[in-house]
């Protein structure tokens, strides 16, 4: 990089060093340090040239420049030319002198003197020429020039001190002028500088430039400064000055001529100690006392004495104030001060102890404390002096090592550390130190401080324990004359107990000892032990060295000292051990350095080192040395009855001792004196007592059993139970504690014995000792007997004879265990009886003879309710003992049912198992099911593992142990659905292994399991159920076909389950499985329809629903008509879930098109009732519906009401309109069956749907459902509106139901209706009537709307309907007529085309049957009158007369609706009859007229309304003008009629213009004389009256009046013969007397 642009970036870098933000800064600065260390010279020019560029540069940035100069100078000021040296001089030298004194900018000036320092380094002539420029004769100089003066003086001393002459006579002058305390404190700090740089070029005058300079150089002029600062600023009041004073005093007291510091000392001593009590900081001024001391003491001054009590006093205070890590001032201080102690103990050491000694007997603790410290110093740093004070300073210490203050003993193990440095423990009482040293090292741990300093590196480096360890071990390593003082000394603190917490420390001096003297010489290491009689034996160092070795990280990891120790001491112990144990202890420690205290298995450690005291005793083979070590194993008991478990080892270890004496005597007596001396009350000595006992039968089995039974019989356990029965209570216990331990060892002799002995001796010698206590009631006593039945039990299975063994007391222990276990509580866990107890099962159940299948039962039921009933484990800090004993009693549990599982490795054993863990599986406590899952799966492992097949053979209950494990893989307990997938996956494997798979095959299917375990860690719903339905389809891949229906089964049990997550995993497998295997399923649907209803009555979870629905959706999509079939089952009415699950099956169109299709067909398979026995019999017809046709129909409802059935019915929509139609037309008066009308009459319950079951009321809300879900609203709604449901429920309103209907569909639905008629057209033929019925009032009314000519219907219509009219149904053939003559509305254009085919239906219809109320000619009749305006008048013309004549009889009919149709019609036929029909009708006009009039007085308005109509019409064909406008005039609807007069005008027309007609019309009037018609009756003689007043004309006279021939055609002619009685008459029939008069009865009067 060039030159210029080096420059550029500089400049650049420096432009931004002034940015506002404070990190921008430093990253400028380090950036242009940067670029200063790779091109200095560039880079410093460039940031001179910026400053001097920039003159109104604010301080605070041109400081930070500075600095940056600063650190590239420190680094690389050598390669600075001169000239740019001169130029940085003067640009800082002008930096730092810009401002005046008052206005000092301390950060920039100091910024400017580090620069000028920097480059003084290197080029210290020209700074000191720039400095030396600044100093002006009687001018106080510039602070910054002092400082940089001073720092220089430091930097590099042997440059500036050939300048500090002309400096000093440039300076002194004008001290004088200096009054500010700031200008003062620099002049104070420079002459600090200068005197330590002047000492230090004195100091190192070879390597200085000019060897000739001395101290007198300076001894006048710094004198002459030393006047000034300590007579005039010395005594000022600003603290801060008075400090700087003193600082600068004890450098410049060195350079002051010897004689004036011999004068001065007595004022200046005391000055300085004066200010002890003005500053609480006191450093400075023991810093300086110190070197003020040290000159004094080099001049030989003799002034010291006559100070030195003040002196010590003064210091003596100083070193008893307490150190407070905090302050580093303080600490510091304390180090001045001992270094002032060390000046005067150089030159007055008798002075000094006189001083210190006596203070130690002091009971102050700061005194005390204080005096130690100097004390230990001025052993460290005066050796030579103090050499011959050293009995003098050891006896001073006695009444130190009895305080018991920790800072006290503290001090005092510091100060005996100096003194074994420095010889002092080599004299007489020496040895009391070094106790002390130990008894320190041996305290416990609770009396160190808990909380050590903050500034403390190590938390113990304070403690007292901590320091006497560390100095113990470093006096035994490092200070060589230590060795034969501590060697073998210290042995003797090995086997106190008072000295047990030091054995660690001691063990490892003692190593380094005793390798020392190894090293020297096996005759300096062998111990002689008659000349040292107070060490212990080897027989005690052994004993207690291996018995502390079992916890082996006690006491800071005694167990790896202590068989260090063990090692190096074995020539000492025995002569033959030293090559075993060179190899077997290495073994050892590498074993507990591969633990730590919490993995160190103790029993495992424990079994090691009983093997490695075995090897020994083996190796010895001395009987004498044996007998010996075993003595003193006994006589340690007592030292361990603090620590219980280390008591316990000892126990062992004297068993494993006398099990290898030969001496059966010494055996027999230490046995007795152990069972004799023994502390029953506590548990551990009690076990330890026991393994002894077991230990020892290893080898004399007989003996431990002869002298068990000889104390039992002896007189001392008598006699201690005797004298415990003064206590009563007490008595009890400890009885009960004897007994315990007792049975506790014969339970270790029969674990521990040899194999081959121990059977024989099991039940004679053993038991019968132990089962005389059962009934005993103690906790501790019933575990020891469980314990010791254990072990006996194990030791009969691990027999090579067990085979062979009848155990006869079996069933006697087994029963006797699971009474313990039974009276334990059952929620809590607190003591491991129950533990034991089921070991001693899990031994005793695979010893014969084998337990009974109920007993097997009583043992698995019992043993899982003492465990699964228990809480749920601990889990608090202080909860560890009890959760381990949990775990041990789970285990012992697991062993248990596995070995049970062992005894019957069948698919049927597994099976009991399981269903023994069922309940627990499904228990609604989380820890009960995680339990039984963990359980479960330990017993499918083991099953799976000793699985062997020798043949082929099925798996026959994998689907119900798959079906109960896994919907346990949602259970809320992580810990369950890990267990629940190793359930299904050992499961998988078992049927794989049961299909002939070797058991290291690996299926890839099943393998994906356990990738699917980490899916069920997660608590998200959705991931979790997911994993569920992988873990379904794993398990549908798999299953055999002939487990599926099982596992289906099993899984809907699940779908109640209290656990709502496994309730929801069971729905997601179950569909799983549908979904992939329903295939198969075809003969199981009825079956699990069946279930799976009557699981959704029991289950209440919101999600099974749902599920259920979805897995009928399922099967149905598999098995259609199966599932169809199966849900019509279903029992009526239907409850809620059975409709759920009917509309399940329409979510999807294609389905709900194939369920719509079935439940059609099944509705119209089977007849719609059946006739009740009653109805044969000619009683009242009794009709019940049949089952199938009403639950499909209620079945369509249901699946009609789900939204997305909408296009399966559009699909069906006329198959379904046409036969719910049906369906609704032939249950109409249909009851229902008995059974389902009790039911009704109860009352459904709430969980039955809320429907009406009457047949017809289920058929039409079916209908309307199609209609709505069709998209047909129109329709529906236009019924509700009208009232057409409720009518089409009803038998009286039926028809009209159905014609309403009809016209609502020809009105809102009418592009549906040619596919409705195409399914309807079959329907003529039915067997059933009602349906014809309804069928055809349907029709009819169809063509009612021009709908039927729109859509081209007309003609099909008119087709079906006339094929319907020779009905049978008398109602079909009037419906057929009411059809056709719907036409005259509906199509009136295409009346005229169909008239003949019409009017032939219509005339045909007033012939049928025989009745004269016949509702067909009535229907027959109200149709021709809307047709007859309609028809060709030539259509008409041929049958008028036909009508006319057969309607005549019911004008005086007794039914209403027949008189008033049939003198309607008789008035639209006169309406109609004109031109050539006018004379053909005229007589049928005349026959008619007196019945005509006679009715306006008719009781019935509407026959009334009817008589004036047909009497307007007649008159236009009577021919008479007169009469035609009275009837106009009077008889227009709505017109109040006056009979009489009314009567009167017609009469006198008629006698004027028709006189022939008289006779007639008064015939017929008589004829009414007669009428059922009160009011027609009157009006018969009125009319008569009338007519009888005229002159009655010769004609009249005859019997029978007739109009002029010409008036009359022939056809007329005809008529009046049947009129007369003649051919004619036969189309009138015989008239019902009851009916009244007719015509023919008139003619005949006449």
């Amino acid at each position: 990089m060039t030159e210029s642009s080096i420059k550029k970036l500089a400049s650049t870098l420096l432009d931004a060093i002034t940015d506002k933000d404070p990190v921008v800064q430093e990253q400028v600065c380090s950036a242009l340090c940067s670029l200063g260390e790779v091109r200095p010279v560039e880079t410093l020019r460039t940031c001179e040239e910026y400053l001097r560029q920039h003159d109104k540069l604010a301080h605070p940035y041109r400081a930070a420049v500075l600095r940056a100069m600063e650190r590239v100078l420190s680094s690389r000021a050598s390669e600075l030319d001169k000239d740019t040296a001169s130029t940085i001089i003067l640009l800082a030298s002008s930096e730092m002198t810009k401002t005046k004194v008052q206005d000092l900018v301390w950060d920039w000036q100091q910024a400017a003197s580090g620069v000028l320092v920097a480059v003084g380094r290197q080029f210290i002539s020209k700074v000191m020429e720039e400095l030396l420029r600044k100093l002006h004769p009687g001018t106080l100089p510039h602070c910054a020039v002092l400082h940089t003066l001073a720092s220089l003086s430091v930097a590099n001393a042997f440059g500036v001190v050939p300048f500090l002459p002309s400096v000093l006579s440039s300076l002194l002058p004008v001290l004088g002028m200096a009054k500010q305390d700031t200008v003062r404190v620099a002049f104070c700090s420079a002459l600090q500088r200068f005197s330590e740089g002047a000492l230090e070029y004195l100091a190192n005058l070879d390597r200085a430039p000019d060897p000739t300079v001395r101290k007198d150089a300076f001894a006048t002029d710094i004198f002459s400064a030393y006047d000034v600062l300590f007579h005039q600023w010395l005594q000022s009041r600003e603290a801060k000055l008075r400090l700087a004073v003193v600082e600068a005093l004890g450098p410049m007291s060195h350079l002051l001529p010897s004689e004036s510091l011999e004068e001065q000392l007595p004022k200046l001593l005391p000055g300085i100690l004066a200010l002890y009590k003005k500053h609480s900081e006191t450093f400075y001024l023991s810093k300086s006392l110190g070197q003020i001391l040290e000159a004094a003491v080099s001049v030989g001054s003799r002034t010291l004495e006559t100070q030195l009590d003040a002196l010590l006093a003064a210091l003596h205070s100083q070193i008893c104030v307490p150190v407070e890590s905090s302050s580093p001032l303080v600490m510091s201080n304390q180090k001045e001060v001992l270094r002032c102690f060390t000046v005067l103990a150089s030159s007055l050491p008798d002075r000094l102890l006189a001083f210190l000694l006596p203070r130690l007997d002091t009971s102050n603790e700061r005194t005390r404390v204080g005096t130690l410290q100097v004390v230990r110093h001025v052993i460290n740093s005066a050796a030579a002096q103090m050499e011959d004070k050293k009995p003098f300073i050891l006896s001073s210490m006695r009444l130190p090592l009895l305080d018991t203050n920790s800072k006290v003993k503290r001090a005092v193990v510091q100060v005996i550390s100096a003194m074994a440095h420095h010889g002092y423990l080599e004299q007489p009482g020496g040895e009391v130190m070094i106790e002390y040293i130990v008894q320190q090292c041996a305290l416990p741990p609770e009396q160190e401080p808990e909380k050590p300093g903050p500034s403390s590196k190590d938390p113990k480096a304070d403690s007292v324990r901590a320091v006497s360890v560390r100095t113990l071990y470093l006096v035994s390593t490092t200070v060589d004359r230590m060795s034969h003082v501590l060697w073998p000394y210290l042995l003797q603190f090995l086997t106190p107990v008072r000295f047990t917490g030091a054995l660690t420390p001691l063990c490892r001096s003692l190593v380094h000892l005793a390798q020392k003297r190894q090293e020297a010489g096996a005759d300096t290491f062998l111990i002689q032990y008659d000349t040292h009689a107070s060490l212990p034996s080897p027989y005690a160092v052994t004993a207690r060295l291996l018995v502390v070795s079992s916890s082996p990280y006690l006491g800071d990891g005694r167990g790896v000292a202590a068989l260090r120790l063990l090692s190096v001491l074995h020539p000492n112990i025995h002569p033959l051990l030293g090559q075993h144990w060179e190899t077997t202890v290495p073994l050892l420690l590498g074993y507990l350095d591969e633990h730590t205290e919490e993995t160190l298995p103790q029993e495992e450690w424990e079994e090691k080192l009983l093997m490695f005291l075995r090897d020994t005793l083996a190796i010895v083979s001395d009987n004498a040395w044996i007998c010996q070590l075993s003595l003193e194993l006994c006589r340690q008991l007592p030292c361990y009855d603090e620590t219980p478990q280390e008591k316990n080892f000892l126990y062992k270890c004297i068993g494993t001792t006398l099990g290898a004496a030969s001496s059966k005597e010494v055996v027999r007596k230490h046995l007795q004196e152990l069972l004799e001396t023994a502390r029953y009350q506590e548990e551990a000595e009690r076990e330890g007592l026991a393994c002894c006992f077991g230990i020892c039968a290893i080898s004399h089995l007989e003996d431990t059993l002869a002298q068990l039974e000889d104390f039992v019989r002896s007189e001392v356990f008598r006699k201690s139970i005797g004298i415990l029965n003064i206590f009563k209570d007490r008595s009890e216990n400890e009885v009960e504690k004897v007994k315990s331990a007792l049975i506790l060892c014969y339970g270790h002799v029969a674990a521990r014995a040899p194999q081959e002995l121990v059977l024989a001796k099991v039940e004679s010698d053993i038991l019968r000792n132990i089962c005389q206590h059962f009934n005993t009631k103690d906790p501790a006593l019933k575990l020891c007997l469980v314990q010791s039945v254990c072990m006996v039990s194990r030791a009969i299975c691990s027999s090579t004879q067990a085979g062979s063994f009848h155990f006869t007391r079996k069933a006697e222990l087994v029963a006797q265990m699971m009474e313990f276990i039974r009276a334990e509580p059952p929620d809590s866990l607190r003591t491991p009886i129950r533990k034991k107890a089921m070991l001693t099962c899990t031994y005793l159940v695979s010893v014969e003879p084998a337990l009974d299948e109920q007993a097997r039962a009583d043992v698995i039921r019992g043993c899982l309710h003492s465990v699964m009933a228990l809480l749920p484990e601990p889990e608090e800090e202080d909860g560890g003992c009890q959760k381990s004993l949990y775990l041990e009693t789970l285990h012992a549990l697991e062993g248990l049912l596995t070995s049970l599982l062992q005894r019957n490795m069948t698919p049927q054993g597994l099976q009991i198992m399981i269903e023994h863990l069922s309940p627990w599986i499904k228990s609604p406590r989380g820890h009960e099911r995680a339990r039984a899952l963990g359980l479960s799966a330990l017993l499918l492992r083991h099953f799976l593992e000793q699985l062997r097949v020798s043949a082929l053979v099925p798996f026959h209950n994998l689907g119900l142990l798959v079906g109960l494990f896994s919907p346990r893989c949602a259970d809320l307990w992580p810990a369950t659905r890990q267990e629940a997938v190793d359930c299904v996956y050992s499961l998988l494997y078992l049927q794989l292994g049961y299909e002939g798979f070797s058991r290291d095959y690996r299926d890839d299917v099943a393998e994906r399991l356990l990738s699917l375990k980490d899916g069920l860690v997660h608590p998200d719903p959705t991931i979790l159920f997911h994993t569920c339905h992988s873990i379904g389809q794993i398990i549908a891949k798999r299953l055999p076909p002939d487990q599926l229906i099982s596992l289906l089964l099993t899984m809907f049990e699940a779908l109640g389950d209290p656990e709502k997550n496994c309730s929801r995993a069971a729905t997601v497998m179950i569909n799983c499985l549908l979904q992939e295997r329903g295939g198969v399923l075809q003969e199981k649907v009825p079956e699990i329809v069946s279930v799976l209803r009557s699981k959704l009555q029991e289950a209440q979870g919101e999600h099974v629903l749902p599920a259920a629905q979805h897995s009928m959706y399922l099967l149905a999509t598999q098995h259609c008509a199966a599932v169809v079939s199966s849900l019509l089952g279903s029992p009526l009415p239907l409850d809620s879930h059975t409709s759920m699950l009917w509309r399940a099956l329409a979510v999807e169109p294609r389905l709900a098109a194939q369920v719509l299709g079935l439940l059609l067909e099944k509705m119209s398979r089977d007849v719609p009732f059946k006739e009740s026995r009653a109805f044969l019999l000619g009683r009242t017809p009794d009709r019940v519906a049949t089952l199938l046709p009403l639950s499909a129909t209620c079945a369509l409802f249901e699946v009609l009401s789900t939204p997305a059935a909408g296009p399966a019915v559009l699909e069906l929509y006329p198959q379904l309109f046409v036969a719910l139609l049906l369906r609704v037309s032939c249950t109409v008066g249909v009851q229902l069956p008995r059974n389902l009308q009790a039911q009704e009459r109860r009352g459904a319950s709430p969980a039955l749907a809320a429907r009406n079951l009457e047949p017809c009321s289920s058929a039409v809300d079916t209908l309307r459902a199609v209609l709505l879900r069709s998209g047909s609203e129109d329709v529906a709604q236009r019924m509700d509106l009208e009232g057409g449901w409720e009518l089409l429920r009803t038998s009286a309103g039926h028809e009209e139901g159905a014609t309403r209907l009809a016209r609502a569909m020809a009105e809102h639905a009418g592009p549906r209706l040619p596919l409705v008629l195409k399914a309807l057209a079959c329907t003529h033929s039915s067997a059933y009537e009602n349906q014809r019925v309804t069928t055809t009032a349907f029709l009819a009314e169809l063509l009612n709307s021009n709908v039927a000519n729109d859509l081209m219907l007309l003609d099909s219509l008119l087709e079906s309907l006339v094929a319907r009219q020779k009905d049978t149904c008398t109602s079909v053939r009037r419906l057929v007529l009411r059809g056709l003559a719907n036409l005259a509305s509906g199509c009136p254009d295409k009346v005229r085309a169909h008239g003949p085919q019409l009017l032939t239906a219509m005339i045909g219809g007033l012939d049928d049957g025989d009745s004269p109320h016949s509702p067909v000619a009535l229907e027959a009749m109200l149709g021709l009158a809307r047709l007859v305006h309609l028809v060709e008048a030539w259509d008409l013309r041929s049958g008028l007369l036909h009508v006319a004549i057969r309607i005549r009889p019911f004008f005086d009919s007794e039914k209403m609706e027949f008189r008033t149709a049939s003198i309607r019609l008789f008035g639209h036929l006169n309406q109609v009859c004109h031109g050539d029909c006018e004379d053909v009708f005229l007589d049928q006009v005349v026959g008619g007229l007196a019945p005509l009039l006679l009715h306006l007085q008719d009781p019935q308005a509407a026959v009334a309304s009817a008589c004036r109509f047909a009497l307007r019409m007649c008159g236009p064909n009577l021919a008479c003008e007169d009469l035609s406008a009275a009837f106009q005039k009077h008889l227009q609807e709505g017109r109040a009629l006056h009979f009489g007069e009314f009567l009167n005008t017609t009469c006198k027309h008629l006698m004027h213009h028709f006189p022939d007609l008289l006779g007639r019309l008064l015939t017929t009037c008589l004829f009414y004389f007669k009428s059922s018609w009160e009011d027609v009756r009157a009006a018969a003689p009125l009319f008569t009256g009338e007519q009888h007043p005229l002159p009655r004309p010769q004609a009249a006279q005859q019997p029978c009046l007739m109009p002029p021939l010409h008036r009359v055609p022939g056809a007329a002619r005809g008529a009046q013969a049947a009129a007369a009685g003649g051919p004619g008459s036969a189309h009138f029939g015989a008239p019902d007397p009851a009916e009244g008069p007719g015509p023919r009865g008139a003619d005949q009067g006449c």
